[in-house]
């Protein structure tokens, strides 16, 4: 008989030195079995727990290269969980296990991502069909960055696209436009506008589809035939917090302060700043800076607040003064994480995460076009 498995509820009640102590008793039985991944957004008591700290894709494909792992707790959001498993469990990976799958585990299945729920797969794909009446899809390459559903990704591996992160965003829209005419950049209308204005791209090139309007996005049909990049109207509610005046306001009070923000930010505020780029720029940007030097970061509070301490020689700022921190990252906490990982170890697995085979394997195609880009 099956075992029952933990009730989540319990472990709420339970101080952080508990549960902390418990959940090292599971990687002590588990040993190099069990892998913690850790997303920059984390809270820091779940960070301290990880083996792995980093972005979602590097954390994904480390992972993956693991020889002794069978076992991912994702302290991060669904998105993340998905491109583990089908990176960790790909078909030459499995050949190297004899068929043996890697496990992931999503500590809280509500831990989604905004920007990602944004764009579904029935939306994306009647967009297409619309766009079908108008101008030619074959000349349209879809584009899609991480921070997507596996079935997004699977549109796009199907349909001769690519996915992007933050950081090869650029050579991603590069190596679409040395096939097609035109990009069509979903979910986050942000990161896509940002790096095709800096291609040389105008604004007026750039309709914004709106999923939720009547016809064609609400644009008109010349709009379309004009455009080069069609961006979906998504966004990420933490990095769309920021505004020009954030960055006016830090530099009237602070002379000489750089501003440093995450290209997921909106066009106006992107602009403003000195320097820009992903997670792992902005961290390795002010882990090179001179001592002394001012920041005001526009990204996630929980990765600005370790900066700073991290960084005591300099003088670090949260860009908005409102907080803006990923709220769904936060569902990822000490609690969730012993419950999953003590059901695990009692063989009453919980929150698995499992893509399936179809929806993998052209998940895998555009992930590889990507990695063919860097």
């Amino acid at each position: 008989m099956r075992a029952a498995a933990y009730e989540l509820q319990p472990y709420k009640s339970l101080a952080n030195d508990v549960l902390v102590a418990r959940i090292q008793a599971v990687r002590d039985q588990l040993g190099q079995q069990l892998l913690i991944l850790g997303h920059h957004y984390q809270q820091d008591e779940v960070i301290e727990l990880a083996d792995l700290r980093g972005d979602s894709y590097q954390l994904s494909q480390t992972a993956a290269a693991s020889t002794a792992c069978r076992h991912l707790a994702f302290c991060g959001v669904h998105f993340m969980a998905e491109t583990a498993d089908i990176l960790a469990n790909c078909p030459a990976k499995l050949a190297q296990r004899d068929g043996e799958r890697i496990q992931v585990y999503l500590p809280d299945l509500a831990a989604g991502c905004s920007m990602a729920d944004m764009a579904a797969i029935e939306q994306i794909e009647d967009a297409w069909d619309q766009l079908a009446e108008v101008v030619d899809v074959a000349d349209i390459t879809p584009v899609t960055y991480i921070n997507s559903a596996a079935s997004l990704k699977a549109f796009v591996g199907q349909h001769g696209g690519i996915v992007c992160t933050s950081s090869n965003a650029q050579a991603a829209l590069a190596w679409a436009f040395a096939k097609t005419q035109r990009v069509m950049f979903f979910p986050d209308q942000h990161l896509g506008r940002n790096t095709a204005l800096g291609m040389g791209i105008s604004a007026s090139q750039m309709p914004v589809w709106d999923p939720f309007a009547a016809e064609l996005g609400g644009n008109s049909e010349q709009s379309l035939r004009d455009s080069k990049v069609i961006l979906w109207q998504g966004h990420c509610s933490v990095h769309q917090m920021f505004r020009p005046e954030h960055v006016a306001q830090f530099r009237e009070q602070h002379p000489g302060i750089k501003i440093l923000v995450h290209p997921e930010c909106p066009r106006e505020v992107f602009e403003l700043a000195d320097e820009s780029g992903s997670t792992g720029k902005i961290i390795n940007t002010v882990a090179a800076a001179a001592p002394g030097t001012q920041w005001a970061i526009g990204t996630e509070l929980h990765l600005v607040n370790r900066l700073q301490q991290e960084h005591p020689e300099q003088e670090i700022h949260f860009l908005s003064p409102v907080v803006c921190m990923c709220a769904t990252m936060y569902r990822i906490d000490l609690a969730h994480l012993c419950w999953t990982l003590e059901n695990l170890a009692a063989g009453t697995p919980v929150n698995t995460i499992e893509v399936d085979a179809e929806t993998a394997r052209w998940s895998l195609v555009a992930l590889e076009r990507m990695l063919d880009v860097r």
